[in-house]
């Protein structure tokens, strides 16, 4: 149940997070870096049904940037199976509690065909909710995200001054995706990481120290209240 204090009629319709200090605590508890990936899928579940509680329509969450390729080859062959793993044991129970499940990022793009397809069958498995959309921001980069829109553009032939923000837009990975209301980054760092650059343009900015597998529904609602007391103004003035 959400908490008492929360106003349920000012709850974010998008939080995104950047899930970040897997390495980092398990370096802490003496244990390889691999070890704090695993730790991080109690946390992301846990945080997915505090979202579902406050009725968040919509959380995106960065599962592996284009730019973890560059990790040792063994931690990138761990996140390849991790996230085929998780694919494979937690769709039915997402399925079940309505959650539409997503992808967005460079699809094909050095990504295993059997993960693709375990990503191309629970797609297809949750389209049909629409209680909470859960993306995973996989293979994916901000920038690559704004390439890719600027050469469909080009491929289509698109004059230069038919190129407008809402014809980028229109072109992103997931244009039906509201800009997040919130993003939401563990572990102290105080960056974005190439992280949904477009969409996050007037996004409210919350960092916490917490690593990410020590966080639960109780620090997602605590980023909503501190969310509730900003004033969003989207570069206007109040009156």
């Amino acid at each position: 149940m959400p908490p008492p204090d929360l106003d349920l009629t000012r709850i974010p319709t998008h939080v995104a997070c950047v899930m970040d200090g897997n390495g980092r605590w398990a370096t802490r508890q003496g244990l390889k870096r691999t070890d704090g990936h695993a730790a991080g899928e109690e946390a992301l579940f846990d945080t997915v049904e505090g979202a579902l509680d406050l009725g968040i329509g919509w959380l995106t969450v960065y599962a592996f940037s284009t730019e973890n390729w560059r990790r040792p080859a063994d931690e990138v062959r761990y996140l390849m199976q991790f996230n085929e793993r998780l694919l494979l044991e937690r769709r039915d129970e997402l399925n079940e509690a309505g959650v539409r499940v997503r992808f967005i990022g460079r699809k094909g793009w050095r990504v295993p065909k059997r993960v693709q397809g375990h990503i191309d069958d629970t797609e297809a498995m949750t389209a049909h909710n629409r209680r909470m959309t859960l993306t995973f921001a996989f293979n994916y980069g901000g920038r690559a995200e704004i390439v890719d829109a600027v050469r469909a553009l080009v491929t289509e032939g698109t004059p230069a001054e038919k190129i407008t923000e809402k014809a980028i837009r229109t072109r992103l990975y997931a244009p039906d995706m509201p800009d997040p209301d919130l993003v939401v980054r563990t572990s102290g760092e105080y960056r974005i990481s190439n992280f949904l650059l477009w969409e996050m343009a007037y996004s409210e900015l919350i960092f916490t120290e917490t690593l990410w597998p020590d966080f639960r529904r109780e620090n997602l609602f605590e980023a909503v209240r501190e969310f509730q007391r900003r004033d969003r103004r989207y570069g206007g003035v109040d009156q």
